[in-house]
């Protein structure tokens, strides 16, 4: 760690490279790219991944016997190629020669990556090299490299290729290698110029277009002897011959360009990149510009945090910005669980834009608003899925992709066992109710209420129909109840040994289903009449239903075991797991379903959770919120019961989901327990540590990242967003006591969060705007734009 702005890997280790591949990524929201070896060959050690946003393509493979679909976020042809060697000799690379020297390094505040190496070859020349890299954030269809290579103790010749390889496959994940993976065809490669070699090619399926160009010159005005420019089977480079003196180095400049044919105010993808990498700067300048893009988007998402945490969070915010950037903005693209760094769950969208969100509305409300239009162009397919299952409403995938259809596998291999299993995870329709969270926060934090009375609520009312249609009366306990549905914790897809998939009354749903409810009942009174009555026309609701609401969001049932709150119905009477003895046997117990499965057993007998299920929803309601949709529902939920159910359900989950410690942490340091820093540190060592054991190589966790960001931005600082304040309620972690944030909070842009020393500083920028309403604990202020407040805190 030389710095907070760089991330460094000292030291060739093959066994790492996959990790650092996912860890060391560059995008710009419009593609990103591995930090692969670009002198490497694809295999074991490395592998080369370069993904458009939004990107898909569906194949049909054999599985347990049946043909099944699936729809991955396809790995575009790999432009880093570009390697040395001696003439005659080897190329150059970590795994052919001797390694002297290894290093990565991850400029975040560029936005670059740099691999320096010392080689020795078989014959004992050796070449140190230097390749810096950039997607380039300010025109989000070019990428470049700089190459400089020094030759030390010998003089000669060297050849120089550099290219385009079109031969890739997403078989980057080990568990889907037995699934059809060759998703581009029609390739095609040739010249334009002495300098610049292109590929194009078509995803199977989809039929998106995709149209490489890469354009590779010497530097510093030096000239070539011989040079040819070759395509050969699904591959275009140029070669060239050099010759160099010993100690003196040489630079190669290769400048790509990618376009495919989703992009906007294109005609063909091919002439677009052949235009763009010709009108293109040389490296310098296009680094210049990069990086004061950069220094843009840092400014918008300013967050300074001292020590390991500090630095771990920023390389979180890092690659935040570099999935979901303001480019963003002006693509149909939702939040891909882990991110555009690798193909583990095939690029979906699931619900990980709940932890991503919250944080994004804070500083680049205009993607959150692209984010959730995702979700409304595929309000007509959710529809179609609730009217398929016999209800109103819309019924969002668990799993989406392209076209809001269904995406979640039907079966799901169990590495540990082999064996190919039933996946139910579809019955998560949880899922529509964090869609209408997020259309509500992002609401509260910009105050778009063009966009919370058209769009969003559109979305918001259809969830809402969603889930009163799904509720079922029970008449003997007086209650509604939704049946048959997965929860967060997704270990208990049925009961024991029962025939059907799916739990009773999931608390977590039914609670918010009825926070849904509310939102929608809200929004009908609030909004005006004309839009209104507009909107209850086009969706054909009556005046009934709005009371049908009312009921169900009063009186949806919510099971209790022992005094506690009970995960589903039925959860209490399930056999309590020896985790001891499981720790004792495995070690590493995190996906205990799969030990379990393995062992010819089921985690659904036991009282056993994979994440926070029951918590989550101490991460989405403040304590007060939450107990007033408690009493709401008519039950009483005071402090003691929920810590008591906190404690209850630490002590029986695995924590087999990044997103575990994350709310868990999060829960536990609202309510100032000395053990929250456990859990917010497992959050934060997620990926860097890879704590999941080899997972992030297949792709970082977003929503994890994300969430850690507003763990800082909102759970430590109390931060929520009203329509009339902007609340505060301080509660530090003695581990993190003093950072700085700023954040736009409606028409304020900018507004500073500093906690230090017990006291809180809040600056409001120089504007024309009306004074900034804030509210801490229950005293109000009134901020003048160009002044600041500071408060003092009581102590812990």
């Amino acid at each position: 760690m030389e710095s907070h702005w760089t991330w460094c890997h000292e030291g060739y280790d093959p066994s790492q490279e996959r990790l650092r591949e996912a860890l060391c990524t560059l995008g710009n929201g419009c593609f990103a790219t591995r930090g692969a070896a670009s002198e490497g060959r694809k295999g074991s050690v490395h592998y080369p991944g370069t993904y458009a946003a939004g990107c898909y393509n569906r194949l049909s493979s054999p599985v347990a016997g049946r043909d099944v679909d699936n729809e991955d976020m396809v790995n575009l042809p790999n432009w880093l190629p570009l390697r040395v060697r001696a003439a005659g000799g080897g190329w150059f690379t970590p795994d052919d020669t001797s390694v002297l020297a290894y290093a990565q390094v991850l400029d975040m505040h560029r936005g670059t990556l740099t691999r320096r190496m010392r080689l020795r070859d078989a014959d004992g020349r050796e070449m140190e090299l230097e390749e810096t890299r950039l997607v380039h954030m300010a025109d989000p269809h070019l990428a470049a490299q700089l190459l400089r290579l020094t030759p030390h103790g010998w003089d000669g010749e060297v050849e120089i290729e550099g290219g385009l390889d079109g031969n890739v496959a997403n078989d980057g994940v080990e568990r889907y290698r037995d699934l059809d993976s060759r998703h581009l065809v029609d390739l095609r490669t040739g010249t334009a110029g002495a300098d610049t070699v292109f590929l194009t090619c078509r995803t199977s399926a989809s039929g998106i277009r995709i149209a490489m160009a890469a354009r590779i010159r010497l530097g510093d005005g030096l000239q070539c002897g011989p040079a040819n420019l070759a395509t050969d089977e699904g591959t275009a480079v140029r070669r060239m011959t050099l010759a160099v003196a010993r100690d003196r180095p040489v630079a190669v400049e290769k400048t790509v360009a990618l376009h495919t044919s989703r992009d906007p105010a294109i005609a063909d993808p091919l002439h677009a990149a052949l235009g763009r990498v010709a009108q293109a700067s040389d490296f310098a300048g296009l680094l210049a510009s990069h990086t004061a893009a950069w220094d843009r988007l840092w400014r918008r998402a300013e967050l300074t945090v001292p020590g390991e945490a500090g630095h771990i969070l920023r390389l979180h915010l890092f690659h935040l910005l570099q999935t979901l950037s303001p480019h963003t903005a002006d693509l149909d693209v939702g939040v891909p669980a882990r991110g555009l760094h690798g193909e583990a769950y095939r690029g979906h969208v699931f619900w990980d834009e709940l932890f991503v969100l919250p944080f994004l509305n804070l500083h680049l409300p205009e993607v959150s608003r692209a984010l959730l239009m995702y979700r409304h162009r595929r309000l007509e397919a959710a529809c179609r899925a609730a009217a398929a299952e016999g209800r109103a409403g819309a019924m969002y995938p668990w799993q989406s992709a392209s076209d809001g259809r269904e995406e979640t596998q039907r079966f799901h291999l169990n590495p540990r066992s082999g064996r190919w299993l039933p996946d139910h995870s579809h019955l998560q329709h949880h899922v529509g109710s964090a869609v209408a969270y997020n259309i509500w926060q992002y609401w509260l934090a910009s105050g778009d209420t063009a966009f919370l009375h058209t769009e969003g609520a559109e979305m918001l009312l259809q969830i809402a129909r969603f889930w009163a249609h799904s509720a079922v009366w029970d008449t003997g306990r007086e209650r509604y109840r939704i049946l048959g549905i997965m929860g967060p914790d997704e270990y208990h897809d049925a009961y024991p040994d029962a025939a059907e998939p799916g739990v009773d009354d999931n608390t977590y749903t039914n609670v918010t289903a009825a926070w849904v409810l509310a939102r929608a009942l809200e929004l009908s009174r609030t909004m005006p009449a004309p839009r209104r009555d507009e909107l209850f026309e086009r969706l054909g609701l009556d005046d009934a239903e709005p009371a049908l609401w009312e009921d169900v969001s009063r009186r949806l049932r919510v099971p209790f075991h022992r005094g506690f709150i009970s995960q589903f119905d039925g959860y209490g009477d399930l056999t309590e797991l020896d985790w001891e003895g499981y720790r004792a046997r495995y070690g590493d117990i995190r996906r205990l379903d799969r030990i379990l499965e393995a062992e010819g057993d089921s985690v659904n007998r036991y009282q056993a959770s994979k994440q926070a299920d029951v918590l989550m929803l101490g991460y989405l309601f403040p304590p007060a919120e939450l107990a007033s949709l408690f009493r709401r529902l008519g039950y009483r939920l005071d402090d003691d019961r929920w810590l008591a159910t906190v404690d209850h359900y630490l002590a029986r989950t695995s924590h087999g989901s990044t997103l575990s410690g994350l709310v868990h942490g999060w829960v536990l340091a609202r309510s100032r327990r000395a053990d929250a820093w456990t859990y917010v540190r497992e959050a934060l060592l997620g990926d860097v540590a890879d704590i999941q054991g080899g997972t992030t190589g297949e792709g970082i966790h977003l929503g994890a990242m994300g969430g850690t960001l507003d763990l800082v931005q909102r759970g430590l600082t109390g931060l929520e967003p009203r329509p009339d304040t902007l609340r505060l309620d301080p509660v530090p972690l003695p581990e993190l006591s003093r950072f700085h944030l700023s954040v736009r909070y409606r028409t304020h842009w900018g507004v500073g969060l500093t906690l230090q020393a017990g006291q809180l500083r809040i600056t409001v920028p120089h504007s024309g705007q009306a004074p900034m309403p804030v509210t801490l604990r229950d005293r109000n202020f009134a901020i003048t734009p160009g002044s600041e407040l500071t408060v003092d805190l009581p102590p812990a």
